[in-house]
């Protein structure tokens, strides 16, 4: 088939990029001219082709003789304005739908996130696709992919098959995002250990995995107008991952902890001075509720919809996942190159 990949500089997009070539797709991706496209230049066969989300015309040249669109572009920065966040994630989106249905392209696979149907109020397991949205969204990039990813579910019809996918905490070579900003915060020795003496158990989603799922519900018909949650098939528990990243880096585990009544303060503290106008544009809070949920509540996730409507199998385990990440992270010039 041939396929257009967005977001194929970045770290999930560069995955499914080799993951369409290895299932014999002819791959096209849609980069910004300025953007790093290096590695993509290291892929045999990948046709670059320049243009931006909020260009409808180069949109339409993008779609142009494609059957698949693997949608994975999008603002995940902690910081920002509103209008940043809405452009990138819900008008770029529907100009890329508009696009692929004047194109007559076939099928659309999205890539959203878990946070679009989950609170993180309290431990919740095995969470499955009959989780509702979220009715109060905790960040801009929460409710701008929570409206994309509904948008891109009602375009299903006829004439273009959509799907969407949710991939759960995403890590491996070439990962930027939460891994690297857990790597920093370690590093720099900033990391408190938040668990409280207990296990925080989580769904994580390695490279290959959230990557081979986007090529496998591209070639499904059971997939149409569906979300899916993904995940690796053993569930993880985060602090126990973060020693043993930092172990395997030579670097320093979280062993400091803060007191539950000092940590709910500072983080009153913080949710309550990040309202200030314009602070929460530039600079993320040190700590937020969000932030603290996150690494604090429990929350997996069920993949069986996805085993069934697509086939999606999980391989790589948690051990192997984390000595390919540790060789990566060695072969680009250790942590200080990962970190900045």
């Amino acid at each position: 088939m041939k396929v257009l990949v967005t977001g194929a500089t970045g770290f999930l997009g560069s995955h499914i990029v080799e993951a369409a070539l290895a299932a014999g797709d002819e791959v096209r991706v849609l980069t910004r001219p300025g953007s790093d496209k290096s590695y993509l230049r290291t892929l045999p066969g990948v046709e670059i082709f320049h243009g931006d989300l909020g260009d409808p015309d180069s949109l339409l040249s993008a779609c142009r003789g494609v059957e698949v669109v693997h949608h994975s572009a999008g603002r995940v920065e902690e910081t920002g304005r509103r209008a940043q966040f809405w452009d990138a994630n819900v008008v770029g989106t529907r100009n890329l739908l508009d696009a692929a249905r004047a194109e007559g392209v076939d099928r659309m696979v999205y890539v959203s996130s878990p946070s679009v149907a989950t609170d993180y109020v309290g431990d919740r397991f095995g969470i499955d696709e009959s989780e509702p949205y979220v009715r109060e969204p905790k960040s801009l990039y929460v409710e701008t992919k929570a409206i994309a990813e509904q948008e891109v579910l009602a375009a299903n019809g006829p004439d273009l098959l959509t799907c969407a996918l949710r991939p759960r905490m995403i890590w491996g070579p070439r990962s930027g995002g939460w891994m690297s900003l857990l790597l920093r915060k370690i590093r720099s020795g900033r990391l408190p250990d938040l668990s409280g003496g207990r296990p925080v158990m989580v769904s994580m989603t390695y490279c290959e995995h959230a990557a081979a799922a986007s090529v496998r519900a591209s070639r499904s018909d059971r997939v149409a107008g569906n979300a899916y949650f993904l995940a690796d098939a053993e569930d993880v528990d985060l602090w126990r991952f973060a020693r043993d990243l930092a172990t395997a880096l030579d670097l320093t585990p979280p062993t400091r902890t803060v007191p539950a009544p000092v940590l709910k303060a500072a983080v009153t503290a913080f949710d309550t001075l990040w309202r200030l106008p314009g602070l929460a544009e530039r600079v993320s809070p040190p700590l937020s509720s969000w932030t603290v949920a996150a690494l604090t509540v429990s929350s997996t996730y069920d993949t069986t919809a996805a085993r069934r409507d697509f086939g999606y199998s999980p391989s790589v385990s948690r051990e192997e996942g984390l000595l390919r990440y540790v060789e990566w992270v060695r072969s680009v010039g250790g942590v200080p190159a990962v970190v900045g």
